[in-house]
């Protein structure tokens, strides 16, 4: 029991505990509120996306027309998405000032649980069992990931050569995502645009909290100011592969996606570049690359067993299952 005699900052240690620094507590909330905002802005977004195809008569699989962009804008459905996905933004960075990158951007996960949920009553898709244990394998893997992080995360001051690395690095993804999807858009795989939008937005993750730091020590100069056009590139970028996405797979299966590979690529730069896990040993790298691993199988499985994509025309290429038609098609 916790003496009722201790100063107030000792009870908060104590309750606190092995995660060490009170402030986390509030970070964590702020980052599962978050995750709710993205999976109901995910699929009004998604169904805004369907919409204007079905209103349009084109497919967006190749990429979203400027005419379906402008016809995005007039749908309800879809700007409710977008402002809920504002509002989840908005958490994310409150979650940011208060905890380190590491353990914050895992907790997004928790939106793809809500979001299959929702899907699942709007499309009328069940889950089925492979699909039930590709998402175990996602949120499982991530939430391992999150332990891990609780406790050895740490915040380090940041030199303008960790930050100047990171900034180059969005350069050369930016050129080599943009190259590509130009080269191969339209014989793209559904999975390049969710991986893709994740590398982007792990970015963006990244580039938020290294701005939020900046501001919060005055050092507002060319530096700051680069790292926030490389934010703004980034999420316009990443927001039109994931309007893409959804118009070629449901949007559980997009969340998925980036909750797996948005924090797993912060995380990375957090660890390589920033150096928010120094205290780290060994035991707690190797944990999380297990649970790293376990948590991409989980959307790669995910991709081939999701029932909406096995009875759907989502005319995604894969391997579809048993729910499919005799003839080998999707259903219409």
């Amino acid at each position: 029991m916790i003496a009722t005699d201790l100063p107030l900052d000792d009870v908060t240690d104590q309750l606190v505990g092995v995660l060490g620094d009170p402030k986390i507590l509030i970070g964590i909330p702020l980052a599962l509120l978050g995750a709710v905002f993205m999976s109901f802005g995910a699929q009004y977004q998604y169904r805004g996306v369907n919409k204007v195809e079905r209103l349009t008569g084109t497919s967006g699989s190749e990429g979203l027309t400027g005419k379906q962009m402008l016809s995005l804008l007039r749908r309800p459905s879809w700007v409710v998405g977008t402002l809920m996905l504002g509002l989840a933004i908005v958490c994310q960075l409150s979650a940011l000032v208060f905890a380190p990158l590491i353990l914050v951007q895992p907790l997004g996960a928790v939106s793809l649980v809500i979001t299959t949920l929702l899907n699942a009553r709007v499309s009328g898709h069940k889950p089925t069992k492979q699909s039930v244990r590709s998402i175990i394998a996602c949120v499982g893997g991530i939430f391992v990931f999150v332990t891990i992080a609780a406790f050895v995360a740490t915040e380090t001051r940041l030199t303008d050569g960790q930050i100047l690395t990171v900034v180059v690095m969005l350069g050369v993804v930016l050129v080599l995502a943009a190259g590509t999807w130009l080269a191969f858009r339209k014989r793209a795989h559904p999975l390049f645009y969710i991986v893709t939008s994740g590398i982007l937005y792990g970015f963006v993750a990244t580039l938020a909290k290294i701005v939020i730091k900046r501001v919060q020590a005055g050092d507002i100069d060319g530096l700051t100011i680069g790292c926030v056009v490389g934010l703004l590139l980034a999420v316009a970028l990443g927001a039109y592969f994931v309007q893409t996405a959804y118009s070629v797979g449901p949007p559980d299966l997009v969340i998925a996606g980036l909750t797996v590979i948005d924090p797993m690529v912060a995380v990375l730069i957090g660890l390589l570049v920033l150096k928010e896990a120094a205290t780290a040993n060994v035991w707690a790298f190797l944990g999380f690359v297990a649970a790293g691993l376990i948590a991409v199988y989980g959307v790669f499985s995910l991709a081939r067993n999701h029932p909406q994509v096995i009875s759907e025309s989502q005319e995604l290429p894969i391997r579809r299952g048993s729910h499919g038609t005799d003839d080998g098609k999707p259903k219409r």
